[in-house]
């Protein structure tokens, strides 16, 4: 059985060597047969160097394009290796290489991805902004998929090489919640198992340079998430939000017609309300055609 673990790197000369130092010591003293393989995601600074020197294998992009894109890079080449068993942890030394065998073990238990949960786990230091929009993520992936995940971002996470193969990742801002949903959704078998989380050894993080902003862009993924993986409930809650305003306008709208009568001049005066009314009823109606079409478009690509 052949493994690879793979590491996205974006400016990690710091903590690289010791990162896949940490990985070779784990995987040797548990006699694996094994690979460590960087995606250096267009460093600018000596990240590849460091890399090769540590003995990985080193596939570079030549520019920075992400980490939906890195990981998409990940997977290929890991096929490409004849990977059996993918490893997916990160560059920061936050994960521990010690952990990589309770998710190798729970693969060969039978498990398609296997989460390694920072909050089953111990969680050396989170901010608590990072830390309460991890839950909130978690929490409408439970939603989302009917089952209970208590870490839906953690990027230390195992699979397998048909898991790869199939659950293909579409989006361009987040991997790490939509290979989840959808291999749950394609009947993947998805666990959890604890793990310790450390401080970052070196550097800040690049995922959160100020709180206000990180918040901002949870909550719009959290959007994103919705609409791409359950279009008919996004857009079908705010299409039924938009027509029953409407309808309580027009309620509203009615009620004072039986009660004041037909006077002189009624309809003139409220004539740019009913229009009104009639426009945001038929949006309501046009956004839960939306939601039916981007349903139809999420089971093509899919496809």
């Amino acid at each position: 059985m052949k493994i690879v673990v793979t590491v996205p790197a974006y400016n990690e000369e710091a903590t690289i060597a010791a990162v896949i130092k940490d990985i070779k010591e784990t995987m040797n003293r548990n006699r694996y047969n094994y690979l460590v393989l960087v995606v250096d995601d267009g460093s600018r600074d000596r990240t590849k160097e460091a890399a090769k020197k540590a003995g990985a294998i080193v596939y570079s992009h030549p520019k920075n394009l992400g980490l939906a894109e890195t990981f998409r890079s990940e997977v290929k080449k890991c096929i490409e290796l004849n990977a059996d068993i993918i490893v997916h942890t990160d560059a920061d030394g936050q994960y521990r290489a010690e952990d990589i065998p309770k998710l190798i073990k729970e693969i060969q238990k039978g498990n398609d991805l296997v989460l390694g949960s920072r909050f089953l786990g111990k969680i050396e230091e989170m901010p608590l902004i990072k830390r309460m929009g991890n839950r909130a993520f978690s929490k409408v992936i439970s939603n989302i998929t009917g089952q209970k995940i208590s870490d839906g971002q953690t990027g230390f996470r195992a699979f397998t090489r048909e898991f790869a193969e199939k659950v293909r990742i579409i989006s361009d801002h987040t991997y790490t919640q939509e290979q989840i949903i959808t291999g749950i959704k394609n009947k993947f078998k998805v666990s959890e198992v604890p793990i310790y989380f450390g401080r970052r050894k070196a550097g800040k993080s690049r995922l959160m340079k100020n709180p206000f902003e990180y918040a901002a862009k949870a909550w719009l993924n959290i959007f994103r998430v919705y609409r791409d993986n359950e279009p008919i409930r996004f857009f079908g809650f705010f299409g039924t939000v938009f027509m029953i305003i409407a309808a309580l306008a027009g309620l509203v709208l009615l009620g004072k017609f039986i009660y004041l009568g037909y006077p002189n001049g009624f309809w003139d005066e409220r004539l740019p309300k009913l229009v009104l009314i009639a426009i945001v009823f038929i949006a309501g109606i046009q956004i839960l055609f939306f939601g039916m079409l981007a349903d139809m478009i999420k089971e093509i690509r899919r496809k």
